[in-house]
């Protein structure tokens, strides 16, 4: 192809034609690109043309926050971006594995059962979820913790505190009663009341396995104390497995509901400070008489909430509700959708001040306080009681007696060790230079 000047120039004046770009010319074989600095073409050009990439109606669009983001999402998800020392960018497939895990969790809410499933599969598989938020969704966040919950138990949550948490409770109700297989459970100051759901659930075979219950402040009375009981005194069923419960601070119990406590026959530690009791003196003959509990003259650290935390895979799932109520609550527009959890909990609850324990700081340190624990019997193979050091001088007797006893039978020991060693012959040393 022959490009002559004149044509070159023609292209160049003519107002109504498109930028041709650069312009080649193959000359024997080889492909040349045709110079524009001639100089009869320099003459020929009235105004000098910057050089244009794209033509005139060319333009570029950002898609991003649009419907097919997901797609685009899904087509980068399979590769890990990285970047080098030198600042390129670097990516690299995921293995099949993640991919894998990957669709699952987005997916896991339409998961029939995951029961069967490695736990340590199903650990990754739940924080890939919870990375993903699956959650938090409406509707497919209470089916996705369902199903983990029924396959592992107690390694999705093993212990649960929601000590003033009586918003948590109130919108994150179903999510909380899906937990299995629960050992420590606190409610303590979260205003429930006799007839709450969360109460009657408590009776459930799902939560047999709890140990530890506290329930401290929270507006019980004895008809709340009968029918936590009721399952376990008449089908020996429910709490049977309890051994510590803390009741204190709520005045509304008597002498007639610490009788319905008689039937939690695995009970060491108990705690009725600030109850409505008449007949103190009474109440303890019959807790050391029917369940051989004895009142404790110091506090016991059983009670102190210190041990007491959110432990399993979905603590980082409960902290989130405890941060989304708490911003919430700060908020104006909040304010509609927790007139139900207000007319419930009552308003005087959900003020600053309510966040302690109203009666915690009258029994606190008063010399009233009523703290039971199990003493430690000869023929005991359990763990002894964590009680302070130096309550009995009974206590410190028994011990410095057994410190005795094991320095006679480690001295006694030594001694017989020496004359083995000095008894044995020349046959024995020969043996044992052998190995």
């Amino acid at each position: 192809m022959r490009v002559t000047p004149k044509a070159m120039s023609y292209y160049l004046n003519s107002e109504n034609h498109l930028d041709p770009g650069p312009i080649y010319v193959r000359e024997n074989g080889q492909l040349h690109m045709v110079s524009l600095a001639l100089d009869n073409v320099r003459s020929s050009l009235q105004k000098p043309r910057p050089f244009r990439l794209f033509s005139k109606g060319f333009s570029v669009e950002l898609c991003m926050n649009r419907e097919d983001d997901t797609a685009q999402k899904e087509k980068t998800d399979h590769f890990i971006f990285t970047y080098t020392r030198e600042g390129n960018l670097r990516y690299s497939a995921k293995s099949l594995f993640n991919l894998v895990l990957g669709f699952i969790s987005d997916n896991v809410d339409h998961v029939d059962s995951l029961i069967g499933f490695p736990e340590q599969i199903a650990e990754k598989l739940f924080s890939a979820a919870e990375a993903r938020q699956k959650f938090t969704e409406p509707g497919a966040g209470l089916r996705a913790l369902q199903k983990f919950t029924e396959a592992y138990g107690s390694l999705v949550l093993c212990s649960l505190c929601l000590r003033n948490r009586y918003l948590v409770i109130s919108e994150k109700l179903e999510e909380i009663k899906s937990f299995r297989e629960l050992t420590c459970l606190d409610l303590s100051c979260c205003k429930l009341g006799d007839d709450h759901e969360l109460l009657e659930h408590l009776t459930n075979e799902a939560l047999s396995s709890v140990t530890q219950l506290h329930l401290k402040d929270n507006c019980l009375s004895d008809a709340g104390v009968r029918k936590m009981t009721a399952p376990v005194r008449v089908m020996k069923r429910g709490l049977e497995n309890l051994t510590l419960l803390d009741l204190s601070c709520n005045p509304e119990i008597t002498d007639a509901g610490i009788g319905y406590l008689f039937s939690f026959r695995k009970l060491n530690c108990l705690d009725i400070s600030g109850t409505g009791l008449k007949d103190v003196k009474a109440v303890k003959h019959k807790l050391q008489t029917h369940i051989g509990l004895v009142h404790s003259k110091v506090p016991l650290k059983e009670f102190d909430h210190s041990n007491c935390k959110t432990e399993g895979w979905a603590d980082q799932i409960v902290r989130q509700w405890e941060r989304k109520t708490v911003k919430s609550a700060k908020t104006p527009v909040a304010a509609e959708p927790r007139k139900a959890a207000q007319y419930f909990y009552s308003s005087r609850f959900l003020t600053e001040a309510s966040l302690r324990c109203p009666l915690e700081d009258t029994y606190m340190h008063s010399s009233g306080k009523l703290q039971f624990y199990r003493e430690k019997t000869a023929d005991s193979h359990g763990p002894p009681l964590k009680h302070e050091a130096g309550s009995t001088q009974e206590a410190k007797k028994s011990k410095k007696r057994a410190f005795e006893e094991s320095e006679k039978e480690q001295s006694s020991s030594s001694q017989a060790s020496k004359q083995k060693c000095v008894c044995l012959t020349v046959q024995d040393w020969d043996l044992l230079n052998s190995y």
